[in-house]
């Protein structure tokens, strides 16, 4: 007869393994005897074997009572399905891993092939990081709030990435996100920004999305918040004028 301990041992398990399967069911736990001791029989050790056996090979702990008393076809056939279904937990995690390969940045998971490429045009041209991280954010919530605007924004934001003055205009709010905001520099490119967007603003709605994402680009630098608050009021200022406010 095995104390407790000793059956343990016996199975290669560990004390409070054994109550855990006492307490689920799998193993029944004897009365004590007359001194006070539970005192397990070499058939609870190989019961027990049995069943951290089956536990290591991944069958779940409710299938495993069955098993242990189920006749050679149906302990096959159990067997079966529990490989099947292992089967398609390895597929699925095999999935999660390519999935994860994939991420690099994590811009793959959420946004299409053609956003992830022109993100890529950006790094080549020497933008940084940070404020590709800004253009993403972006994305992602021009997808999710606004995304048939999506296609026609690749084209404007392609084009504009083919032009050497936007480029160039790209690196300079690159480069502004450590000046103080009220630094000359910081005038000088919003009246460099304004006048390229007097010259594209048209009369359309705003975007939803695009309120968030100018909150978001404010959000990165005091110096950007104060490029983007200014541009704002002054489009503002020139969308009254038209309409003779």
């Amino acid at each position: 007869m095995l104390t407790i301990s000793q059956l343990a041992t016996t199975a290669g398990v560990t004390v409070r393994t054994v109550r855990h399967y006492h307490h689920v069911g799998l193993l029944p736990e004897p009365e004590r005897d007359a001194s006070g001791y539970r005192r397990y029989s070499a058939q609870a050790a190989v019961d027990l074997i049995r069943i951290r056996t089956l536990a290591d090979a991944g069958v779940p702990l409710a299938r495993i009572d069955a098993l242990l008393h189920a006749q050679p076809t149906e302990f096959a056939a159990a067997i079966t399905d529990i490989d099947a279904e292992l089967r398609r937990k390895i597929d699925q995690l095999a999935e999660y891993r390519r999935r994860i390969a994939r991420l690099d940045s994590g811009e793959q998971l959420v946004l299409p092939p053609e956003v992830v490429a022109v993100l890529d045009r950006m790094r080549a041209l020497g933008i940084s990081e940070s404020r590709i991280r800004l253009e993403r954010d972006s994305w992602i919530l021009m997808q999710a709030l606004d995304p048939q605007v999506v296609p026609r924004r690749l084209r404007e934001k392609n084009a504009g990435l083919d032009d050497p003055e936007v480029v160039r205009l790209y690196l300079a709010c690159d480069r502004s996100v450590d000046w103080e905001p009220h630094d000359p520099r910081v005038d000088r490119l919003i009246d460099e920004l304004d006048a390229r967007a007097a010259e594209q603003e048209d009369d359309g709605e705003q975007p939803g999305y695009l309120r968030l994402v100018v909150s978001r680009i404010s959000e990165a630098a005091p110096a950007w918040q104060r490029i983007v608050s200014t541009l704002a009021h002054r489009a503002e200022q020139r969308r009254s004028s038209r309409d003779g406010g």
